[in-house]
């Protein structure tokens, strides 16, 4: 069905609305806006590709790129698909679900070959336009073997176990958690999950005011952990969502005037570029961003030059680093 006879309109209506909107009437562009998504319509906008032949561009869709940890992925992703002749449209949705979706929409009106999308949950709309496209994707960073589309990524879930169940086998029973605001970020809700279940099922709760939602910002992971520790009573270790948070948190263990890991363990998640070398060195749980990033690379090129045989999603597994910033519980009768 054509979009035009979807709103009700005509084909020269439906023209002004891509290329002149500001001439339509308010309530016939929401009408010819539901009739595009209903449809599925793409709008060819690279009219000089020739039909039968790639465009040779991928476009790839992270949360932000204020980050080393997008940037690895990102890096390794584009140099094992430049093997196969393929560039990159990258672009930033900033969490912002209606936002990914109107810069997908952009990137498939340039005929993009293949589409890469971060984490596993996203706006149906955003799954309805690829399935009416039909064109490969992939999921980066997150896994599930429930995925809807081919996933490379680790278990967010099982990182957050792995972090908490190493700080409880440390002694730590006093424990704080700082993680990310989890709306539109299921990596982040993942590893809040295996935080908090892991603890639960060690009979340890997490009282409110040890429970920090953090944005991803050292400034303010060093600020909210110096209001934590300047309280009466503080705990003797803090697990951190990811180690930005973490490193972050020991800035402000510092500024407090204590000492890491002697008066609190601090301890991250991802093991970004730098995080064994600041000091003291950072105990985390390593998502292997590089290896995601060439795994998805490898994935989506072979499902889109050989779709016939498209590979299935993999699992690249979390690993506990022990570094310093994480010690033994000692005495911390000065807490009460």
């Amino acid at each position: 069905m054509s979009v035009a006879k979807a709103a009700k309109v005509s084909a020269s209506t439906v023209s002004r609305y891509f290329n002149h909107p500001e001439l339509l009437k308010s309530d016939t562009r929401k009408r010819i806006d539901s009739a595009v998504r209903r449809t599925g319509y793409i709008r060819n906008r690279a009219a000089q590709t020739i039909h039968g032949i790639r465009s040779g561009t991928i476009g790839v869709l992270v949360p932000t790129l204020d980050h080393a940890i997008f940037a690895e992925v990102v890096q390794a992703f584009s140099d094992e698909v430049a093997k196969q002749g393929f560039t990159i449209l990258l672009a930033s949705h900033g969490y912002d679900p209606q936002r990914e979706y109107a810069i997908l929409r952009k990137m498939l009106e340039h005929r993009v070959d293949g589409i890469v999308l971060t984490g596993l949950d996203h706006d149906e709309a955003v799954f309805q336009l690829i399935d009416e496209q039909e064109i490969p994707t992939v999921l980066m960073w997150n896994y599930s073997q429930t995925a809807r589309y081919p996933c490379v990524g680790t278990d967010n879930e099982l990182a957050g176990e792995l972090i908490a169940k190493h700080v409880l086998d440390l002694g730590h029973r006093d424990i704080a958690c700082m993680l990310p605001p989890v709306i539109g970020n299921d990596r982040a809700n993942a590893r809040h999950t295996g935080v908090m279940r892991t603890l639960n099922a060690a009979g340890i709760s997490v009282c409110p005011e040890w429970q920090l939602t953090t944005v991803y910002s050292i400034s303010a992971s060093k600020r909210d952990t110096i209001d934590l520790l300047s309280k009466d009573i503080r705990p003797t270790a803090i697990i951190c969502g990811n180690d930005i948070l973490a490193t972050g948190a020991i800035y402000g263990a510092t500024a407090a005037g204590l000492s890491v890991p002697d008066d609190v363990s601090v301890t991250g998640i991802g093991d970004f570029k730098g995080a064994s070398e600041i000091e003291p060195s950072l105990t985390t749980v390593r998502i292997p961003a590089k290896r995601i990033g060439r795994e998805t690379g490898r994935t989506l090129a072979s499902a889109i030059i050989t779709p016939e045989s498209t590979k299935s999603g993999l699992h690249c597994t979390p690993e506990l680093l022990k570094r310093s910033s994480a010690g033994r519980l000692l005495d911390r009768s000065l807490n009460f």
